[in-house]
């Protein structure tokens, strides 16, 4: 049973209610109270000593990790306290963020294929082996793709849709520049391509009609968009029942001479602001996770979001 001054005195503090609203869920690591609240690792550790000190917390090893929840079943009086840092966490401006931030975080933990992708992939590069390579891994990989007509949503010059075109049934490439359609156009001729077709069009209205689309995908295009959250919107209407939504593009940065060098429009993207757009678009089975981070400065990121009407 938690003492009632030491409890009064563990959820006065904010950032102490934002953590007890997320364990209230169920039981989560340091590492992803980190990922979900953006704090630091002592800072959150600090949190939960105190909270685990009050009597409000316990903790449990797995593996290397530690694990934290809430002890206040079977206990009247600490069910109380919790119940009423429930209600103070909600008055507070990070609490829906925090709760978006937390349904990704329980998604990811399901899916542990998506997890031991996530953990071997920053391996990869790191250790030579002959005949193995990214170029090879694409190639196999793009061997599983069904035959479906997809969408290259800011497509460029078509570097990703004339490779898509190897085994889909049909790509559309949209980008709003002539030169870019021309030259993908002319290209995609060349190589005798005569399933990828190019269309100058913006992304927050592609010229493709309506539920026509198993598969749009927006890679490192949205930061470019004038409206991402309404290219996200447009890709739903121009998808068919079951078809899906791929996101590649950069995660929020602060690298300012991005507009300059690169013509970006945005610093890349929340995770979530991308999980907000595509529940707000209808997507369901939403994941938003990051699958990339470059080694050199300003160390960009990639994040990943994927949803199915």
């Amino acid at each position: 049973m938690p003492g009632t001054l030491k409890a009064l005195r563990a959820l006065s503090d904010p950032t102490r209610l934002r953590i007890v609203a997320l364990l209230e869920r169920g039981e989560l690591s340091v590492n992803e109270l980190q990922e979900i609240t953006h704090m630091g690792q002592s800072r959150i550790s600090t949190h939960l000593g105190l909270l685990q000190e009050s009597g409000l917390l316990a903790s449990r090893r797995g593996g290397k990790r530690t694990f934290y929840h809430i002890v206040a079943q079977g206990d009247p009086l600490a069910g109380d306290f919790i119940q009423l840092a429930m209600r103070g966490a909600k008055e507070l401006p990070e609490h829906g963020s925090d709760q978006l931030n937390l349904k990704r975080i329980l998604v990811r933990r399901a899916d542990q294929a998506q997890l031991y992708f996530n953990q071997v992939a920053g391996r990869f590069d790191r250790s030579y082996g002959p005949g193995r390579s990214w170029q090879a891994f694409g190639q196999l990989l793009l061997r599983l793709l069904p035959p479906m007509v997809i969408a290259d949503l800011g497509s460029g010059e078509g570097l990703l849709s004339e490779l898509l075109a190897r085994r889909a049934r049909k790509v559309i490439a949209v980008d709003n520049s002539e030169r870019m359609v021309a030259f993908g156009a002319n290209k995609a001729k060349k190589n005798k391509l005569k399933n990828l077709e190019f269309r100058l069009g913006d992304l927050e209205n592609p010229p493709i009609q309506p539920e026509s689309v198993d598969l749009a995908v927006l890679s490192q295009a949205l930061h470019h968009a004038a409206d991402p959250k309404k290219c996200v919107a447009s890709s739903h209407t121009i998808l068919r029942t079951g078809g899906q939504i791929m996101i590649l593009d950069l995660l929020q940065h602060q690298f300012e001479q991005a507009h300059d060098l690169y013509g970006d429009r945005w610093l890349g993207f929340a995770e979530t602001d991308l999980q907000t757009w595509l529940e707000e678009a209808g997507f369901k089975k939403i994941e938003v996770t990051v699958v990339a981070r470059e080694e050199q400065p300003p160390h960009f990121q990639t994040v990943l979001a994927a949803g199915e009407k």
